[in-house]
């Protein structure tokens, strides 16, 4: 119930006014949120790299309302394209969504950004992750990331929700283009109808998603890039230790190198984990968020764990 209550308040407006009015608010959500400006990730990204961590960026941002807006949202991605093509030092690249860039406006100006947006990460040599939102785009984000593929672009991967009953079957048809693919579990509310209810059902659907990703990197023997632009196949994305367990586990056991796959957690969350898995060799990428349109990333992150809401409770007594 409550998670629901916060994913609903993720997309109202009213909500948003007001809560990102509030300056414990923000104070709260910079545990999560590399910052405002571009300077503020590429700092992070300098400092994740220090620790052996790659890194992910988003420049924040989701359902833009008109051509101008999905216009400037992906010069905002070019600009951050272009400050790790300026660093070659820099182990990361970059992970969008559709409906910032115009999905929800027009099918076709959605298309041409993507294109233009690959083309520049091609020149810049590196990768771009399309994420997955909620399911009415579902089925057109992935007929996009077709689109750009049939036009020689490589340098894209897709996620995949374990949570969805046709995330077995999206990933066994990404599998065949040797599509990398982020698994993670979802945090969008969705019906019954569409999704699995019981927490224990999204696992074991993570669990057997996982097996299927390693298999496809042992077959093709795909590893992380030297220089932590290009992932392999597999993106365990999960703060969940019996999760990330079973990879490590699943992998060993059919002989997968450890850069035959990587584990993605997110900015500000189990920094220990994250720290663990790479001295114990394996390839760790940090999604690091950044900008000015935090608040929805922020609510559906209250809305994953309950103790993100005490912190922000703490938070507001603080003033």
């Amino acid at each position: 119930m409550l998670r629901s209550f916060l994913i609903y308040l993720s997309k109202a407006a009213w909500a948003q006014k007001l809560v990102t009015s509030w300056g414990f608010a923000w104070r709260t959500a910079s545990r999560f949120v590399a910052g405002t400006k571009l300077s503020d990730a590429m700092r992070v990204v300098r400092e994740l790299n220090a620790k052996g961590i790659n890194v992910t960026l988003d420049h924040l941002g989701e359902h833009t309302n008109t051509p101008e807006e999905s216009q400037q949202a992906t010069d905002d991605i070019f600009a951050t394209l272009d400050a790790l093509g300026a660093d070659s030092s820099a182990r990361g690249n970059v992970s969008i969504k559709l409906t910032q860039i115009g999905l929800g406006l027009d099918e076709s100006l959605c298309a041409q950004n993507l294109e233009r947006i690959l083309a520049r990460a091609k020149k810049n040599n590196t990768f771009v992750r399309v994420d997955i939102e909620d399911t009415p785009y579902t089925d057109k984000t992935i007929n996009l990331y077709y689109i750009v593929r049939e036009k020689g672009y490589a340098n894209v991967g897709m996620a995949v929700q374990s949570y969805l009953y046709r995330a077995e079957a999206d990933t066994h048809r990404l599998l065949q283009d040797k599509t990398p693919i982020r698994l993670v579990k979802g945090a969008y509310q969705e019906p019954a109808e569409k999704a699995f209810p019981k927490k224990a059902d999204v696992d074991a659907n993570y669990d057997l998603l996982t097996k299927a990703l390693i298999d496809a990197s042992l077959a093709n023997q795909t590893k992380l890039s030297d220089d932590g632009r290009l992932p392999p196949i597999p993106a365990i994305a999960s703060h969940d230790e019996k999760r990330i367990a079973f990879a490590k586990q699943y992998a060993d056991k059919v002989g997968l190198p450890k850069n035959g796959l990587e584990f993605q957690m997110l900015y500000g969350i189990r920094r220990d984990l994250q720290e663990q898995l790479v001295k114990e060799g394996y390839p760790v990428r940090v999604y690091v968020p950044f900008g000015t349109h935090w608040y929805p990333y922020f609510m559906r992150r209250l809305a994953e764990r309950p103790a993100n809401i005490w912190f922000f409770i703490t938070n507001f007594f603080k003033g």
